[in-house]
Protein backbone atom coordinates (compact mmCIF):
# COMPACT_ATOMS: atom_id res chain seq x y z
CA UNK A 1 0.00 0.00 0.00
CA UNK A 2 1.53 3.30 -1.07
CA UNK A 3 2.08 6.17 1.33
CA UNK A 4 -0.26 9.10 0.69
CA UNK A 5 2.69 11.42 1.39
CA UNK A 6 5.73 10.10 -0.50
CA UNK A 7 8.01 12.59 1.29
CA UNK A 8 6.91 11.70 4.83
CA UNK A 9 10.13 9.80 5.62
CA UNK A 10 12.22 12.59 4.11
CA UNK A 11 10.52 15.10 6.44
CA UNK A 12 10.82 12.89 9.52
CA UNK A 13 14.57 12.48 9.13
CA UNK A 14 15.44 16.17 8.81
CA UNK A 15 15.34 19.44 10.76
CA UNK A 16 15.02 22.08 8.05
CA UNK A 17 15.92 24.85 10.48
CA UNK A 18 19.45 23.45 10.56
CA UNK A 19 20.11 21.78 7.22
CA UNK A 20 20.42 23.52 3.84
CA UNK A 21 18.65 20.63 2.10
CA UNK A 22 15.50 21.51 0.09
CA UNK A 23 12.12 21.56 1.80
CA UNK A 24 9.80 18.62 1.09
CA UNK A 25 7.48 19.46 -1.78
CA UNK A 26 6.04 17.07 -4.36
CA UNK A 27 6.52 18.72 -7.75
CA UNK A 28 4.95 17.49 -10.96
CA UNK A 29 6.94 18.96 -13.84
CA UNK A 30 6.77 18.78 -17.60
CA UNK A 31 9.41 17.72 -20.08
CA UNK A 32 11.64 14.68 -20.03
CA UNK A 33 12.08 13.05 -16.60
CA UNK A 34 15.43 13.55 -14.94
CA UNK A 35 17.96 11.53 -12.97
CA UNK A 36 20.84 12.61 -10.75
CA UNK A 37 23.75 10.87 -9.05
CA UNK A 38 25.09 12.66 -5.99
CA UNK A 39 28.46 11.84 -4.46
CA UNK A 40 27.99 11.93 -0.70
CA UNK A 41 30.85 11.92 1.79
CA UNK A 42 28.87 11.03 4.92
CA UNK A 43 29.89 8.42 7.52
CA UNK A 44 30.89 6.37 4.46
CA UNK A 45 31.57 7.73 0.99
CA UNK A 46 28.82 6.58 -1.38
CA UNK A 47 26.77 7.66 -4.37
CA UNK A 48 23.03 8.38 -4.34
CA UNK A 49 21.07 7.48 -7.46
CA UNK A 50 17.84 9.47 -7.82
CA UNK A 51 15.25 8.99 -10.57
CA UNK A 52 12.21 11.21 -11.15
CA UNK A 53 8.87 9.44 -10.80
CA UNK A 54 5.50 10.72 -9.60
CA UNK A 55 6.71 14.18 -8.63
CA UNK A 56 9.57 12.96 -6.42
CA UNK A 57 13.03 11.44 -6.80
CA UNK A 58 13.05 7.69 -6.13
CA UNK A 59 16.38 7.08 -4.40
CA UNK A 60 19.00 4.38 -3.84
CA UNK A 61 22.36 4.48 -2.06
CA UNK A 62 25.01 2.89 -4.27
CA UNK A 63 27.99 2.25 -1.94
CA UNK A 64 30.60 1.64 -4.66
CA UNK A 65 29.13 4.01 -7.22
CA UNK A 66 27.95 3.41 -10.80
CA UNK A 67 30.04 1.92 -13.58
CA UNK A 68 30.07 2.06 -17.37
CA UNK A 69 31.43 -1.51 -17.51
CA UNK A 70 28.60 -4.04 -18.13
CA UNK A 71 30.47 -6.70 -16.16
CA UNK A 72 30.28 -4.63 -12.98
CA UNK A 73 27.15 -5.08 -10.84
CA UNK A 74 26.66 -2.53 -8.07
CA UNK A 75 24.57 -3.00 -4.93
CA UNK A 76 21.83 -0.34 -4.64
CA UNK A 77 19.97 0.08 -1.35
CA UNK A 78 16.59 1.88 -1.47
CA UNK A 79 16.32 5.02 0.63
CA UNK A 80 13.53 7.54 1.19
CA UNK A 81 12.04 9.49 -1.72
CA UNK A 82 13.53 12.97 -2.11
CA UNK A 83 11.94 16.20 -3.42
CA UNK A 84 12.63 17.25 -7.00
CA UNK A 85 14.61 20.27 -5.79
CA UNK A 86 17.20 17.86 -4.37
CA UNK A 87 18.46 17.20 -7.89
CA UNK A 88 20.32 20.53 -7.70
CA UNK A 89 21.51 20.24 -4.11
CA UNK A 90 25.24 20.56 -3.62
CA UNK A 91 26.75 21.60 -0.30
CA UNK A 92 27.45 20.60 3.29
CA UNK A 93 24.95 18.94 5.62
CA UNK A 94 26.03 20.04 9.13
CA UNK A 95 27.28 17.70 11.84
CA UNK A 96 24.49 16.36 14.03
CA UNK A 97 22.03 16.18 11.14
CA UNK A 98 20.92 13.11 9.23
CA UNK A 99 23.38 12.38 6.43
CA UNK A 100 25.95 14.88 7.75
CA UNK A 101 28.70 15.42 5.22
CA UNK A 102 29.47 16.90 1.83
CA UNK A 103 27.34 16.41 -1.28
CA UNK A 104 28.19 17.15 -4.91
CA UNK A 105 26.15 16.60 -8.07
CA UNK A 106 28.37 13.96 -9.65
CA UNK A 107 26.11 13.48 -12.69
CA UNK A 108 22.69 14.50 -13.90
CA UNK A 109 20.59 14.39 -17.04
CA UNK A 110 17.38 12.99 -18.47
CA UNK A 111 16.17 9.44 -18.95
CA UNK A 112 13.49 7.42 -20.64
CA UNK A 113 11.92 4.12 -19.68
CA UNK A 114 13.04 1.57 -22.26
CA UNK A 115 10.18 -0.77 -21.35
CA UNK A 116 7.92 1.62 -23.25
CA UNK A 117 4.79 3.53 -22.31
CA UNK A 118 2.66 0.49 -21.43
CA UNK A 119 3.92 0.52 -17.84
CA UNK A 120 5.13 3.37 -15.64
CA UNK A 121 8.51 3.39 -13.93
CA UNK A 122 6.67 2.99 -10.63
CA UNK A 123 5.06 -0.21 -11.93
CA UNK A 124 8.41 -1.48 -13.22
CA UNK A 125 9.98 -0.87 -9.80
CA UNK A 126 7.08 -2.63 -8.07
CA UNK A 127 7.79 -5.63 -10.31
CA UNK A 128 11.47 -5.42 -9.38
CA UNK A 129 12.91 -4.81 -12.85
CA UNK A 130 13.42 -1.43 -14.52
CA UNK A 131 15.49 -0.60 -17.59
CA UNK A 132 16.38 3.00 -18.36
CA UNK A 133 18.24 4.93 -21.03
CA UNK A 134 20.30 7.63 -19.30
CA UNK A 135 21.42 10.80 -21.04
CA UNK A 136 23.86 12.21 -18.52
CA UNK A 137 27.26 13.84 -18.77
CA UNK A 138 29.03 10.74 -17.39
CA UNK A 139 26.41 7.99 -17.49
CA UNK A 140 24.96 7.31 -20.93
CA UNK A 141 23.08 4.43 -22.49
CA UNK A 142 21.07 1.55 -21.09
CA UNK A 143 21.07 0.74 -17.39
CA UNK A 144 19.13 -1.79 -15.35
CA UNK A 145 17.78 -1.78 -11.79
CA UNK A 146 16.93 -5.30 -10.61
CA UNK A 147 15.61 -6.30 -7.19
CA UNK A 148 17.46 -9.29 -5.78
CA UNK A 149 15.65 -9.81 -2.49
CA UNK A 150 12.49 -8.91 -0.63
CA UNK A 151 11.69 -8.39 3.03
CA UNK A 152 11.94 -5.17 4.98
CA UNK A 153 15.25 -4.19 3.37
CA UNK A 154 15.21 -5.26 -0.30
CA UNK A 155 18.46 -5.08 -2.22
CA UNK A 156 18.84 -4.06 -5.83
CA UNK A 157 21.55 -4.30 -8.46
CA UNK A 158 22.33 -1.29 -10.67
CA UNK A 159 24.43 -1.89 -13.75
CA UNK A 160 25.29 -0.80 -17.27
CA UNK A 161 23.73 -2.89 -20.03
CA UNK A 162 25.68 -3.98 -23.08
CA UNK A 163 25.63 -1.62 -26.05
CA UNK A 164 27.48 1.06 -27.98
CA UNK A 165 27.72 3.34 -24.94
CA UNK A 166 29.34 0.67 -22.71
CA UNK A 167 32.99 1.09 -21.70
CA UNK A 168 34.38 -2.28 -20.59
CA UNK A 169 37.31 -2.01 -18.18
CA UNK A 170 36.75 1.70 -17.51
CA UNK A 171 36.50 3.42 -14.11
CA UNK A 172 34.28 6.46 -14.58
CA UNK A 173 34.47 7.31 -10.86
CA UNK A 174 38.25 7.76 -10.99
CA UNK A 175 38.26 9.38 -14.44
CA UNK A 176 35.62 12.01 -13.59
CA UNK A 177 35.41 12.49 -9.81
CA UNK A 178 34.12 16.06 -9.61
CA UNK A 179 30.79 17.91 -9.80
CA UNK A 180 29.12 18.31 -13.19
CA UNK A 181 27.57 21.56 -11.93
CA UNK A 182 30.62 23.41 -10.67
CA UNK A 183 33.65 21.26 -11.49
CA UNK A 184 34.53 21.21 -7.80
CA UNK A 185 35.67 18.26 -5.72
CA UNK A 186 34.19 17.11 -2.42
CA UNK A 187 37.17 18.67 -0.62
CA UNK A 188 36.66 22.04 -2.30
CA UNK A 189 32.98 22.09 -1.32
CA UNK A 190 33.74 20.91 2.23
CA UNK A 191 36.23 23.76 2.73
CA UNK A 192 33.49 26.38 2.45
CA UNK A 193 33.08 28.41 5.60
CA UNK A 194 29.28 28.07 5.47
CA UNK A 195 26.94 25.34 4.19
CA UNK A 196 26.17 25.95 0.53
CA UNK A 197 23.34 28.15 -0.65
CA UNK A 198 21.83 26.59 -3.78
CA UNK A 199 21.96 29.97 -5.51
CA UNK A 200 25.77 29.68 -5.48
CA UNK A 201 25.57 26.82 -7.94
CA UNK A 202 23.02 27.99 -10.49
Amino acid sequence: MSDSDPLRRYKEKRDFAGTPEPSPEVEERGGEPIFVVQKHDASNLHYDLRIESGGVLKSWAVPKGPSMDPKVRRLAVPTEDHPMAYADFEGVIPEGHYGAGTVIVWDQGTYHNTKGEDASLEENLDEGHATLWLEGTKLRGGFALIRTGGGKKPRWLFFKMKGDEARPGSDVLAEMPNSVKTGRSLVEVAEQEEPADLSDFV
